[in-house]
């Protein structure tokens, strides 16, 4: 992700979530294990043992700190009590083993209660989200949904130390460079006054506050919209943090009064291969290949477009525009900008996708990304990389593939895809 929501618990990139696919059985019994009453043995010894490489790795640290101009104060005050978060690196390695479908995201994001209170929180917020508005020229709504997608309205903001949370995730090396560089500019936050070390809490990854911002993204365009000489995106009131939503989408390119997408239709006959990021046409042109909106009109022209088949040739059809790309700077997940984008429609009263999904299907597991990766790679279909995630090169991959077997090229990665490579 490129900036923000970096690791708020959707973690989309390829649409893997935290859920789980099922609730397992258990036995009325419990049977112990000994292997694993063995390994549950080691942990307070392992925990100690990284506890103390942390506190080496921390004075270390505080030297290149210091020269990045931190002062010994600040320092002092931030490590005071930080230790070794085995949870959270138990989280960093678990983040891609589970997917969840687009169809089941969306629910879930523009669920009735989401909707519901996302009009709330508009309607009690509307004299102040209407000045955001008029400041930054990006739509209430969609600060609202996201908002609503990151925090719940600000109910979950996330209760973890970020200090200790980035600490313990440069100090584990996996992606030490990047961690270490949101550990810098969170204790340059502090140092700057915005908020205490106590009430810096955040995602298990570091997002933090209303709308999940990382440290890097908050030094560049967080701003204080109440004007009390700090920009407090962790408090009770949500202006700030809101205010500095906007002001992101605004950098970014946001046009208001223009939608993020529209729900198409698509003709008989649809070349699946023209639904690309890169082919940009206008709606007339669009309209004139058959492709109308869901009453069957020509989608007004709001600026060049492509078609975005986020579950392929037996899902929804979408328009999209150029803020699409100014929401996929906040995530880069196709899932979580269609959500922020479809939520915003709803509490504007828009309605829902009208379009049915595949729900027969079940997403891929991390392990099958992989193997379909692999698999693509050794048929001719170069993925370029071998990482689990769903991106262009792979669905490019996947409609070379598709063409060659005589199959719709609509690059989705499907288990019936896979179950064909094997």
């Amino acid at each position: 992700m490129r900036t923000f929501g970096l690791m708020v618990s959707l973690v989309i990139g390829a649409l893997a979530s935290t859920a789980s696919a099922g609730a397992p059985s258990y036995s009325l019994r419990p049977v112990l294990r000994p292997l694993a009453a063995a390994l549950d043995a080691q942990k307070p010894v392992e925990v100690a043992a990284n506890t103390k490489g942390l506190q080496r790795w921390i004075k270390r640290y505080k030297s290149r700190a210091l020269k990045a101009g931190i002062s010994a104060t600040v320092l002092d005050q931030a490590f005071r009590g930080v230790e070794y978060n085995a949870a959270i690196i138990k989280k960093d390695r678990n983040q891609n083993e589970f997917t969840k479908t687009i169809w089941d995201y969306l629910d879930s994001a523009a669920s009735d209660a989401r909707i519901r209170n996302g009009k709330a929180a508009l309607n009690k917020h509307n004299a102040t989200l209407q000045k955001i508005e008029m400041r930054y020229g990006v739509d209430k709504e969609v600060v609202v949904a996201i908002w609503g997608l990151e925090s719940a309205y600000g109910t979950f903001k996330g209760s973890t130390p970020v200090i200790e949370a980035l600490a313990t995730l440069a100090y584990d090396g996996r992606r030490g460079d990047f961690f270490e560089e949101q550990l810098t500019a969170a204790l340059s936050i502090l140092q700057n006054g915005d908020v205490t070390v106590q009430n810096m809490k955040g995602s298990w990854a570091g997002a933090m506050g209303h709308t999940q911002f990382m440290p890097t993204s908050f030094q560049s365009y967080a701003v204080d919209f109440t004007g009390d000489g700090k920009r407090d995106i962790w408090s009770g009131d949500p202006t700030d943090a809101l205010a500095s939503t906007a002001a992101y989408l605004k950098h970014f390119g946001w046009k208001k009064n223009q939608p993020w997408g529209v729900e198409v239709k698509l003709p008989k006959g649809f070349d699946y291969a023209s639904a690309n990021r890169e082919n940009l046409k206008n709606p007339s042109e669009w309209a004139r290949l058959g492709i109308k909106d869901m009453r069957g009109r020509a989608v007004p022209n709001h600026g060049k477009a492509s078609i975005l088949l986020p579950a392929g040739a037996q899902g929804a059809a979408f328009m999209i525009f150029k803020n699409f790309d100014a929401i996929e700077h906040y995530n880069t997940a196709d899932a979580y900008v269609i959500g922020v984008g479809h939520l915003a429609d709803r509490i504007q009263g828009g309605p829902a996708i009208q379009s049915s999904w595949p729900r027969a299907d079940r997403a891929l597991t991390y392990k099958e990304r992989i193997e379909l990766q692999k698999r693509l790679t050794k048929a001719g279909f170069d993925t370029q990389k071998i990482d689990g995630k769903i991106g262009p090169l792979t669905i490019a991959a996947v409609r070379d593939y598709q063409r060659s077997e005589d199959m719709v090229p609509d690059g989705y990665a499907s288990l019936t895809l896979l179950k064909t490579l094997r």
